[in-house]
């Protein structure tokens, strides 16, 4: 797959322990086939990309100087830590990341000993290095621990809660911001690095050690020398860097320094390696380093499909637009008619759809950042205001607002509208990212609305039938992926609350399906006709209300009943039909199909389906041994 001759030191690195000998001309020329390396396979195969790119150095200069894996080096979400796992021992299975089988997209502690902690979401690293950083202390084992996070993770609340609480404690602990978004002139970066060694060096450090043991033995006198040289150093660096408010939190601040300089990021992790207490290093690095076309980009390829190595190009595959598509575009129609329609996201324009608001619509568009509590709370704001908010996150990340939407907004009452993208199982990004809980968690909280559309139609009159709801709140939840390609109205329905449709008839069992259930339903349905098996597929497109005076029907007219849905099974679709059924001690069969209980691992959507056993061919042979009398299970899990 990749022409391994051209690499004269790569291939030679197995593990972190074989570079730490290599010259500094040896590392630079390493960072560059690493670079290189990572273009040539992700080209390929597919990936996050250009925080990789970005972080090549830094990897380098870390493994280099702190002897991991017995210190504990912790990678924020795990998008930039393409490097890490190339330089421990996963280079050869970099062609297979995010595949069926293959490594993780993301940090994973059972792949490998130098993960020190798992990770698909953002804004994590901090706390999880102040926790590592007490079990050493509580240990007496000495452990260096360094959390790399990034300047977008830094918008989270819990990095900060996470740098206040490891002020307080003093914890040894060293976080490397990796800054990729701020712009600094050749001047003033020559001035910061200069400072920055200064006040790293040894000698610095035993001089101020040894002035302030002085100071401290000269009663008020000192006590005034101390004040005094305290107001320099922060005098200086309040002139010449950003870092005061890390200061406040009881940080050490070496900073800005340019993160592509392997020299003196070595010098700079050499200098503060043997310091004690929070440190923050803040390094500059540039998103899609060394890749043109990722450098020009203003996503900077942050995640692609395989793509075109000269160009930058994802090969495109034709098919009808995504889910998320035709989510952003409804939005835009609905706001251009209802100015008091607002969309909120938390740093993912292009992934929800709503960069299509903020180019149309910029005053009806919200980017909170890497803050989803802040969100929905923000949304919860606008509401009483009598404004309409859309709050568009991924399932897997709205997870994070969980008390949020139940004490400030479901509480209220207030009439904000919940669009979960990302539903169900998203292929290639794995457990961190699947949306398997939503149905659950949102159908245990009062009052709230949930829905899920069968095809893209439905979804844009379920949107417009969320946004002209005001009885509380309202979820509708979508796959990830292509819709179906059905045809599309210019104008919207809207759909009763509560209410369902069936779509087939049928005599000797009912299939009830909702959302992206509902198409294989229909497959599984046609299968059991050549069985001679009449089947009937009803799409229940809410989730909470049902549709009970359906669900009455049903049990009278179907001794055997099956629910399907792509979520747990536990607490979703199939568990509010048995609890209904058990309310009103109707006796029907009922078997549920759905999401086992565990963490599905990364493939295809397709190969986890069949997996799993949500796929048609497998429904068809569960829904035929049922209606004969007996049962089959089928549900892997990691």
């Amino acid at each position: 797959m990749v022409d391994q001759s051209k690499y004269s030191l790569l291939f030679k690195v197995n593990s972190p322990k074989d570079i730490r000998d290599f010259s500094l001309n040896q590392l630079k020329k390493l960072s560059s086939e690493i670079r290189e390396y990572m273009i040539d396979v992700i080209s390929q195969v597919g990936g996050h990309f250009g925080g990789g790119l970005g972080t090549v150095e830094l990897t380098v200069a870390l493994h280099k100087v702190f002897d991991t894996p017995n210190d504990l080096l912790i990678w924020d979400t795990g998008h930039q830590a393409y490097p890490h796992k190339i330089i421990t021992g996963r280079r050869d299975q970099l062609n297979t990341i995010r595949q069926f089988k293959g490594i993780s997209g993301f940090l994973k502690r059972s792949e490998s000993e130098y993960d020190a902690f798992g990770a698909g979401h953002a804004t994590t690293s901090i706390s999880a290095a102040v926790g590592m950083a007490e079990a050493s202390r509580i240990k007496n084992d000495n452990k260096k621990v360094i959390a790399v996070i990034g300047d977008g993770a830094m918008t989270g609340g819990m990095a900060y809660e996470a740098m206040n609480n490891s002020g307080i404690l003093k914890s040894n602990i060293i976080i490397v911001l990796n800054d990729n978004n701020m712009s600094i002139a050749p001047n003033v970066w020559q001035i910061s690095n200069y400072f920055t060694e200064m006040i790293s060096h040894p000698e610095y450090n035993r001089f101020k050690g040894a002035i302030w043991d002085l100071t401290g033995k000269l009663d008020q006198f000192g006590d005034r020398l101390r004040k005094v040289a305290s107001r320099l150093e922060s005098g200086i660096k309040a002139i010449i860097t950003p870092g005061m408010l890390f200061e406040a939190l009881g940080f050490r601040y070496f900073g800005p320094i340019n993160g592509h300089n392997l020299n003196n990021l070595i010098k700079l992790f050499e200098h503060i390696r043997p310091l004690s207490g929070p440190i923050l290093v803040h390094a500059l690095t540039e998103k899609g380093k060394g890749y043109k076309p990722a450098e020009g980009d203003s996503q900077r390829l942050h995640a692609s499909t395989p793509f075109d190595k000269m160009t930058g190009k994802a090969f495109k595959k034709p098919g009808p637009p995504s889910y998320t598509k035709i989510f952003g575009e409804a939005l835009v129609q609905i706001v251009k008619a209802n100015p008091e329609v607002v969309g909120i996201t938390a740093a993912m324009p292009d992934g929800t759809g709503l960069s299509l608001l903020q180019e149309s619509c910029p005053e009806n568009y919200f980017d909170v950042g890497i803050a989803e509590e802040h969100a929905i709370t923000f949304a919860a704001g606008l509401a009483t205001q009598g404004i309409k908010p859309v709050v568009a996150i991924y399932s897997t990340f709205l997870q994070r607002g969980f008390d949020q939407i139940i004490h400030d907004v479901a509480l209220q009452k207030l009439n904000v509208v919940f669009v979960l993208d990302r539903a169900g199982l998203v292929g290639a990004d794995g457990p961190t990212h699947h949306g398997t809980f939503d149905l659950s968690y949102l159908r245990m909280i009062p009052g709230m609305v949930i829905m899920a559309p069968k095809d893209e139609a439905e979804l844009r009159n379920m949107l417009y039938t969320a946004v002209n709801y005001n009885d509380g709140p309202i979820a509708l939840r979508y796959p990830r992926g292509n819709a179906l390609g059905v045809e599309l109205k210019k104008d919207f329905t809207t759909i009763p609350i509560g209410k369902a449709e069936q779509i087939r008839e049928g005599t000797e069992i009912a299939i009830l399906a909702v959302g992206s259930m509902v198409e294989y339903a229909k497959e599984a349905a046609s299968m059991l006709e050549k069985e001679d098996i009449h089947a009937a597929v009803v799409n229940m497109r809410f989730v909470k209300p049902l549709d009970e005076a359906l669900l009455d029907d049903i049990h009278n007219g179907f001794r055997k009943i099956i629910t399907i849905e792509e979520n747990s099974l536990i607490g979703g679709m199939g568990s509010a039909v048995l609890e209904y059924f058990n309310k009103k001690n109707y006796k029907n069969d009922i078997m549920c199909i759905g999401i086992p209980d565990g963490f599905i691992d990364h493939g295809t959507q397709k190969q986890l389906h069949e997996l799993i056993g949500i796929d048609p061919q497998t429904i068809f042979e569960r829904a035929k041994s049922f209606f004969h009398g007996y049962n089959i299970k089928k549900g892997v899990v990691a």
